[in-house]
């Protein structure tokens, strides 16, 4: 005998109900109090700040070995432009001070010359000054020797690991090798004397209207290198002559221009950038939990990655200018 179906229960939900579930955002939206429910203790979103802070730390790593590189191959990019137009127009410096100003010292970082050494493949744009910052950019003209080409003695400084280390490799160099510098006077031929170390002989003393330069850089283990190396290398073109010095080679140069000096003055923006740091990182870990992942990152990611790369530019500043 056929039963007929029992009755199903009617559920009727109030107007109310019905409005909400309509409103589809209200499905995915927790409300003030639930989300007040879930915020984490102080304690999680220390430690949530503290691991982002210790992350960008190892980030410092990544810019020393790849992003260093990058920035001198740009800065050498822009500086090779630059100098080739110099060359073409006839303003390229000459000297210590600017070519349209005579009273006025060339700016740090200006391009002074263009170094090319065939036996290590070198290519590289010198600049005025040889502190830490100036050194990020490729090799540096000593303030207060002449400029290479001339009669005396130019000093020329490089790293030997970061930013590309372009005088990684200047110990390997051996007597009788030759290489070329270009200067607002002209192309001038070097030919190598040796390579000395702390200890070693000095070179024999320059003749009357001779020129020389000196490459110096770092030498040792990368990162922890505390020796110098130099080598020495005689004018083989014509010397040109020196103009006329009106600003005192004590002026010019600082105690931060020397060989493995550090460059001190770093350290306030280095404190400001990494105050910024503890703060981005901070609301960083704080929003994660109030607002969610996925935005948190997509917002705060671009700037910790920026505010990392100024600090890690800093602490380098802060490392002898040699390495």
């Amino acid at each position: 005998m056929d039963t007929e179906p029992s009755a199903r229960p009617k559920v009727t939900a109030s107007p109310e109900v019905i409005a909400r579930l309509l409103r589809s955002d209200d499905l995915f939206q927790p409300t003030l109090a639930e989300r007040n429910a879930r915020m984490p203790s102080a304690w999680r979103v220390t430690s949530t700040a503290l691991t982002i802070l210790t992350t960008v730390m190892l980030g410092f790593a990544v810019y020393a070995g790849f992003v260093s590189h990058l920035h001198h191959d740009r800065a050498q990019l822009t500086a090779y432009a630059d100098f080739r137009v110099d060359l073409a127009r006839g303003t390229a410096p000459v000297g210590a001070a600017r070519p349209d100003d005579p009273g006025v010292p060339l700016a740090p970082g200006t391009p002074v010359a263009l170094l090319e050494i065939p036996r290590l493949g070198l290519k590289e744009v010198v600049f005025e000054g040889t502190t830490a910052s100036v050194l990020e950019n490729g090799p540096g003209h000593m303030r207060g020797t002449v400029l290479p080409g001339q009669t005396g003695t130019s000093v020329l400084m490089g790293r030997s690991t970061l930013y590309g280390g372009p005088f990684g490799r200047i110990s390997t160099l051996a007597p009788d090798d030759t290489f070329t510098i270009t200067t607002g006077q002209g192309v001038h031929t070097y030919r190598v004397l040796g390579v000395r170390r702390a200890g070693d002989a000095e070179p024999p003393p320059l003749l009357q209207g001779a020129g020389r330069v000196t490459l110096v850089s770092a030498d040792g283990n990368p990162l922890i290198a505390s020796d110098i190396v130099r080598v020495d290398a005689d004018l083989t073109s014509p010397a040109q002559p020196r103009p006329r010095v009106l600003i005192a080679a004590t002026v010019l140069r600082s105690a931060a221009d020397l060989p493995m000096a550090t460059e001190g003055l770093a350290w306030l923006p280095l404190t400001i950038v990494g105050a910024a740091l503890v703060v981005a990182a901070s609301v960083a870990a704080w929003t994660r939990y109030a607002w969610g992942g996925p935005q948190t990152w997509l917002v705060a990611m671009p700037v910790l990655v920026a505010l990392g790369i100024a600090a890690a530019d800093q602490a380098v500043r802060l490392l002898p200018n040699l390495i």
